[in-house]
């Protein structure tokens, strides 16, 4: 069980790493230079909601200076629009442009098209829930040996 649970560990880590090449391919091809891969997904994670900067932080999505330096250069290159909240102005809160929705509407067809192609790798629905699953049961370990210490 340890060996397989390291291997679970190393092949998040290099999931997230290809899902990120795989982002910026899709972007190379769609002539899109001027953002990155964990930019782009950064986008797709804020939808269609007007969020506080603070709470993509908290969903424990990124780590606040990474955020802050993306959220600048996105709003620089007009994929988001910012604004102070009006009860405390430390809160920034942040929204998708039009430019921003139209990426993040191709970012979720490609994923459509990912998603159909694992059909043509023999993965049913039950192997995906099956990972999901482990997935989120790892997570919540993690979380809670943050939180409580428990090993």
């Amino acid at each position: 069980m340890k060996q397989e649970y390291l291997e679970l560990t190393r092949s998040i880590e290099r999931l997230h790493r290809r899902f990120l090449d795989v982002l910026r391919s899709e972007l190379n091809r769609l002539g899109k230079r001027d953002i990155n891969g964990v930019q782009s997904l950064l986008l797709a994670n804020i939808g269609d909601e007007e969020i506080a900067i603070r709470d993509l932080v908290e969903r424990g999505y990124y780590q606040g200076s990474n955020v802050s330096y993306n959220i600048k250069k996105l709003a620089e290159m007009g994929y988001i629009t910012q604004r102070r909240s009006d009860h405390d102005r430390r809160s920034v809160t942040i929204a998708l442009t039009d430019k921003a929705r139209e990426l993040v509407q191709q970012i979720r067809e490609l994923e459509e098209r990912i998603a159909d192609g694992l059909g043509d790798e023999n993965l049913g629905g039950d192997d995906i829930m099956s990972v999901c699953r482990t997935l989120r049961a790892v997570e919540r370990t993690w979380a809670d040996h943050i939180r409580f210490g428990i090993r």
